[in-house]
């Protein structure tokens, strides 16, 4: 604003912003004269005696009398929960932990993320997918957390009613394992010498002491979830809501129980999942740690032995990899045509292999099962090797098939082994009553929901994954939801045993179970059903598959079955991100029962992240010590606690020496220090690798560097700010300088396309989008252009001056908004160290204000256009410098840009200051072409076919280095040429290719030709020099 001559009165208003002016003018004058005391007093010690050469005590005093008191710059300790405490300087360097220390805990409490089933805004919600209660945060959790968190700062600044839901998963198999080992650790038992009772009360206080660390963690990571709706599979509201689905569906016909092969753990005494089992490939004899075997086990070996013939009519041969399983033979399948059995025979055993099963449906084949649940041959196996664990079992039936003579050898053979991922137990299938869901009418309408083009519900990003989701749902079979576990959600379904029934075990007959919602529900359909006989009812010991729990999650955490005002205001959600790798056993099983007993698709969009690997492509994993604990990489962590980290775990001496050796070549000085922020912003950025992520920790570095550069920008641009600067409430770019009007435009441009990529979920593009304005356009280029303005106090750029801090302003504050959803911490610290911003945004955080929109008037093409050309002039000047300055490198020379035209020239003199400070120039004279001669003693650049720059040279021109350069562009131009003559030459052309390419065509080979006979004048030029000077 311009001064007014005539002085008015002052208002009380303005008489009191004076006096705090001058009172911060005394105190910075206070500091100044401590600091010169300082340094009078190290030129006193200096000089009474001290080692230290002059000079060095000079430096001393001069840094000593530079510094400011060091406790400015520490941010004062806030009490927990309360708004943080800034110190009142900007600290010099960037400190994640100092920066992401209290904001979490003030959000919290703020209620900040809480959604409200109540707003009229639309709803945009996300449920968390459950960890397991036993886990710790890894790193494929952090991906997780970051890509979701994005999502919902964005939504929730968008003016979306936005809720993120937590929750835990009970994790039956691997909570009850983690508890057994306790048990056993602590004191000498196992489950079943507690008892079931016992043992349950034992999980529960296990899961109350430490289960839940890994939600904890997940505020380090600045999850913005709703606390307050916070759910545990296995609390009341989600256990009601599991006995409802069950008995729901068993009413529909949909659950059954039946006898059918299952993947048994003999060391868990399960049932398990397809998820829960890794495959191993072996390819020829190998010896196998086993789980209870004192020595190893051999696989890859295929057994050959002979069926004898009755009436001595010969033999058939048969060959298997488990022969312990031939006690359960019940026939042998030959080829019909193969009377002689040349071409091979194979045994089945239906109760053991899931082949032989489905054999022995079709042919009606007797079912023996020859194993105990731990893995032992039972009765059925024969007297000879009841008893006997399956292993031992092996050697002792070739024993015996050799004492027969039956034996016909044994050799290599490639097969697939599977383990179970909890216990690392060799899988065995065995028949076992169950019950399943039957999946085929649910698993048509998940199909229809993403593949009916007329009204289509779902869809995954990336498309690829629709393929996969045909796949596995036109293949689904029924699924097995029982397992042999205490620690679940216990079968809603009663046995009821009457007193005259010849068999007595549970589950001897089908018909006599009983499901409902309670035992006494039961005990009341029970009486209807066997009315007036005696009886004795007891609930199924089987609990449901863990699975069965998460599948109703998007269900249960808004309270199904109630109809909640959570259920009418959420349902359905709005995304489900995970990863690809449980498209299957969690995302499909969501959208069957979704759809089933909510009515509708539980989300529209499926995200599949990439599944993370190492910096080489390998899976992460202990032994290799390449797996990254996101915790260690937000606060750092040394080599020695690496290893520490690694001793602490259950390698053996061979693997825990491998993987030391990974972790020095990997981490040879550890992981520095890299917050959370700087975490997230890396996670986000790699998922434009769509099927895995090959994690360098370099790359978090990085982003934590460039934290440290933002705030150092941020800090000195904001120097530039008084500290009673009131923001404009819009402003007007026309009025504007050059720069400002460019960096607005160049920021509407980033709005759009971050918005943009953010609805189109490509979070890559999104990051990319605001870094690149960030980095390449706000703190290279804009900071450096304005500089001018405030060298000095010029009162020839008053005007400019002012403008530039009202475009400083906007750009920190819309730039940050920007950045806000990938780096929550570091944005909101600088957000709240802005002058103004409250009053401004009437908004006590950067999270709850507006995420920013694109502003047309913003925008400006031509000044874009304009830029391009003075940021390729800077590069090709930093080029010519580079070359000519090698030990000189802040030397200012003077430079000239050679225009080939009017319009080019015109934008060079208008663009002079910008061009002479971002290029670090003495000056800049404009040349035109056909008025101006080239510059003499001057190395050239191309800038391109219009503008050549020139750098005047200290000395004699490097006369054979420019002819080079001459040279290189005169054949890369030649070679353009002839490219695009073979093209304008070849038949048919003239006829078959459109004019306006023609036309463009033309003009390519019209600008080659004049910059061929530009260069030759340049050489023609540079020879003539050099005779001059010779």
């Amino acid at each position: 604003m311009s001064q007014q001559s005539d002085k008015k009165p002052e208002t009380e208003e303005e008489l009191e912003r004076k006096k705090k002016k001058e009172e911060k003018a005394r105190e910075k004058e206070l500091k100044k004269l401590k600091a010169l005391e300082k340094a009078e007093l190290a030129k006193l010690k200096a000089q009474q005696g001290s080692n230290a050469p002059k000079k060095s005590a000079k430096k001393n005093a001069k840094r000593e009398a530079d510094d400011d008191n060091p406790e400015d710059f520490v941010d004062p300790e806030t009490p927990l929960g309360e708004k943080k405490r800034l110190s009142s300087q900007m600290a010099k360097q960037y400190s994640p932990a100092a920066v992401e220390k209290s904001w979490y805990a003030w959000w919290e409490k703020s209620g900040f993320f809480q959604a409200d089933a109540s707003s009229s805004k639309p709803p945009f919600v996300i449920v968390l997918p459950p960890p397991n209660v036993t886990g710790a945060l890894h790193i494929g959790h952090a991906l997780t957390s970051a890509i979701q968190d994005t999502i919902i700062r964005w939504r929730r600044m968008s003016g979306y009613n936005a809720l993120w839901v937590p929750g835990m998963d009970h994790a039956g198999i691997a909570t009850q394992v983690v508890v057994e080992k306790k048990l056993m650790r602590e004191r000498r038992l196992t489950r079943h010498d507690v008892g079931r009772e016992e043992f349950v009360n034992e999980v529960w206080k296990w899961k109350d002491e430490y289960g839940g660390t890994i939600l904890r963690q997940q505020r380090r990571m600045g999850a913005s979830l709703d606390w307050s709706r916070e759910c545990f599979t296995m609390d009341e509201k989600r256990s009601k809501a599991v006995t409802e689905a069950f008995c729901r569906l068993y009413e529909e016909g949909l659950i059954y129980r039946d006898l059918r092969l299952v993947n048994w753990d003999c060391v868990l005494r399960t049932a398990i999942s397809d998820i829960e089992v890794d495959y191993t490939d072996i390819k020829e004899r190998t010896l196998l740690k086993v789980p209870g075997y004192e020595n190893p086990v051999e696989f890859g070996v295929l057994t050959s032995f002979a069926y004898p013939l009755e009436g001595e009519l010969g033999e058939i041969v048969v060959a298997t990899t488990r022969v312990e399983t031939m006690l359960g033979d019940t026939a042998i399948a030959i080829h019909p045509e193969d009377k002689s059995f040349g071409t091979g025979a194979v045994k089945i055993t239906p109760a053991h292999d899931p082949n032989d099963f489905e054999v022995g449906k079709r042919h009606n084949l007797e079912f023996i099962n020859i194993f105990t649940d731990d893995g032992k041959i039972n009765s059925n196996g024969g007297a000879e090797f009841a008893g006997m664990p399956r292993f031992k079992a092996r050697e002792a039936v070739i024993d015996a098939l050799q004492k027969k003579k039956l034996y016909r050898g044994a050799q290599n053979n490639e097969m697939r082994l599977g383990l179970c991922s909890r216990s690392n137990d060799v899988v065995e299938p065995m028949i076992k009553p169950q019950w399943y869901v039957n999946c085929s009418s649910m698993a048509k309408q998940a199909l229809d929901a993403a593949m009916d083009d007329q009204n289509k519900k779902l869809e995954f990003i990336p498309k690829q994954y629709t393929a996969e989701w045909k796949r596995w749902l036109e293949n689904i079979r029924d699924w097995c939801i029982s397992r042999q576990l205490w620690w679940g959600h216990r079968i809603p379904a009663w046995y009821v045993t009457l007193e005259d029934d010849e068999m007595k075990e549970l589950g001897a007959y089908n018909a006599h179970w009983i499901v409902a919602r309670d035992e006494e529900q039961a005990l009341v359909e029970a009486k209807n059903k066997f009315f007036g006989k005696e009886f004795k009812m007891s609930q199924d010991p089987d609990v449901l598959d863990t699975w069965f729990s998460s599948g109703l999650f998007p269900l249960s955490v808004l309270g199904w079955p109630d109809d909640t005002d959570d259920l009418k205001a959420f349902y359905p959600t709005s995304v489900l991100e995970t990863g690809h790798d449980i498209l299957f056993f969690w995302v499909a099983r969501m959208v069957m029962l979704g759809i089933k007993l909510g009515g509708d698709v539980p989300f529209s969009k499926v995200y599949l992240h990439p599944m993370i690997r190492d910096a080489h492509g390998r899976k992460m994993s202990k032994s290799l010590g390449n797996v990254i604990d996101p915790l260690e990489v937000i606060n750092g962590i040394s080599l020695e606690g690496l290893h520490k980290r690694l001793e602490e775990g259950n390698l053996d001496p061979n693997e825990l020496t491998t993987a030391k050796a990974g972790q020095v070549k990997d981490f040879p000085s550890g992981i520095a220090e890299c917050g959370a922020d700087a975490l997230r912003f890396a996670l986000v950025s790699y998922t434009a690798q769509s099927d895995k992520i090959n994690l360098d920790i370099q790359r978090v570095v990085g982003y934590r560097q460039w934290c440290n550069k933002l705030w150092n920008a941020v800090r000195v641009a904001m120097s530039k700010l008084p500290d009673d600067y009131a923001p404009p409430p819009t402003i007007n770019p026309e009025t504007t300088p050059f720069s400002c009007r460019w960096i607005l435009s160049v920021l509407n441009k980033a709005i759009s396309k971050t918005v943009l990529s953010l609805n189109a979920y490509e979070f890559s593009d999104a990051a990319t989008s605001v870094y690149s304005w960030w980095q390449f356009q706000f703190c290279d280029v804009f900071i450096e252009a304005i500089k001018p303005y405030f060298a000095g106090d010029n009162p020839a750029f008053s005007s400019e001056r002012n403008f530039a801090r009202d475009a400083l302003w906007i750009c920190f504050e819309n730039g940050l908004r920007l950045l806000h959803p990938f780096m929550p911490f570091v944005t909101e610290e600088l957000w709240q160290r802005l002058p103004g911003v409250k009053s401004h945004t009437m908004k006590e955080s950067i999270m709850t204000c507006e995420y920013p929109s694109p502003i047309e008037s913003w925008t400006n093409e031509r000044v874009e256009y304009e830029m391009d050309l003075v940021e390729s002039t800077v590069r090709s000047l930093r080029s010519l410098r580079a070359e000519l300055l090698a030990k000189q490198k802040n030397e200012r020379l003077p430079a000239f840009a050679f225009c080939q035209n009017d319009e080019v020239a015109e934008i060079m003199r208008s663009c002079e200051l910008e061009i002479v400070t971002i290029a670090t120039l003495s000056s800049l004279k404009v040349l035109l072409s056909g008025l101006d001669d080239a510059p003499a003693g001057c190395a050239f650049e191309n800038v391109n076919e219009n503008l050549k720059v020139y750098l005047k040279v200290h000395g004699t021109l490097n006369a054979d280095a420019e002819r080079e350069k001459i040279k290189n562009k005169m054949d890369e131009i030649l070679k353009q040429q002839e490219k695009l003559k073979k093209i304008m030459n070849a038949s048919g052309y003239q006829e078959k290719v459109p004019s306006h390419i023609q036309e463009e065509n033309a003009t390519k080979l019209a600008k080659l030709l004049q910059e061929t006979e530009f260069f030759k004048k340049e050489s023609e030029r540079i020879e003539s020099e050099e005779q001059h000077q010779q």
